[in-house]
């Protein structure tokens, strides 16, 4: 039907909360999921692994404590193994690890599953997709960072589009149909569509959710809109 959805996936939104008011977390993050969030996307960086420091476990239990959504947490740090505990501890549904500099992969995503949450994998924009063939079977999701891991607000790589496309491709050919495909870096109601279009389901936003200068309900009902092709749903109207 002309105007409908044409990726097969159901859409969903991540919000970041790197680019949220850390003075109004908890009310930041209650309004991302009355305005129809599917999940909450927390960054954890150590300023080793990438040039910035965020937040630890501490961060991620306070979060949980105001939302039923599913926390995935996407660690940035170095030897992410002696932290899997610790943040599926605090809540975490999702722990989201990079393929690089991580040599023992398949132990990390197996400890990951073992201590009851979900395995992610993470690659940065100059990662090949030559490299995860193998590892793709064990995760639930592979996010594809569009910017360079570190800081929010960044300009997305156009090159991106391609790459998240051959993933899907490559999904699809090793059965892997329910393969979330996540994107992180520069997602907004501009880019948004096109990355649907390459293969995309799960859109991981901070700045255009947190930072838009509107509601954030409103600011998600604008994302889904752009990224379906759908006209925008207040998911806050109370139903008659």
């Amino acid at each position: 039907m002309p105007g409908m959805d044409s990726n097969p996936y159901r859409v969903k939104i991540a919000p970041s909360i790197l680019s949220a008011d850390f003075a109004r977390l908890g009310e930041q993050v209650a309004a991302a999921e009355r305005g129809g969030a599917d999940a909450i996307h927390v960054d954890v960086m150590d300023g080793r692994f990438v040039p910035n420091i965020t937040i630890g476990p501490l961060v991620v239990e306070a979060v949980r404590r105001v939302t039923a959504l599913p926390l995935h947490v996407h660690l940035m740090i170095e030897e992410p193994a002696r932290y899997v505990q610790d943040f599926i501890g605090a809540g975490a549904d999702m722990l989201v690890v990079h393929l690089e500099g991580n040599w023992t992969l398949h132990r990390l995503i197996e400890s990951i599953r073992e201590a009851g949450a979900r395995p992610g994998l993470a690659l940065n924009p100059s990662t090949s997709l030559s490299l995860v063939d193998e590892i793709l079977p064990y995760v639930d999701l592979v996010l594809v960072m569009t910017v360079d891991p570190g800081f929010g607000g960044q300009k997305f790589i156009p090159t991106m589009y391609d790459k998240v496309r051959r993933l899907r491709q490559m999904a699809l050919s090793l059965g892997l149909a329910e393969l979330d495909v996540e994107v992180d870096g520069g997602v907004n109601a501009t880019t948004a569509r096109s990355l649907t279009e390459a293969g995309a389901n799960v859109l991981v936003a901070g700045a255009a959710v947190f930072a838009a200068g509107r509601p954030v309900e409103e600011a998600i009902a604008t994302l889904r809109a752009a990224a379906t092709g759908l006209p925008a749903v207040d998911s806050t109207r109370d139903s008659d």
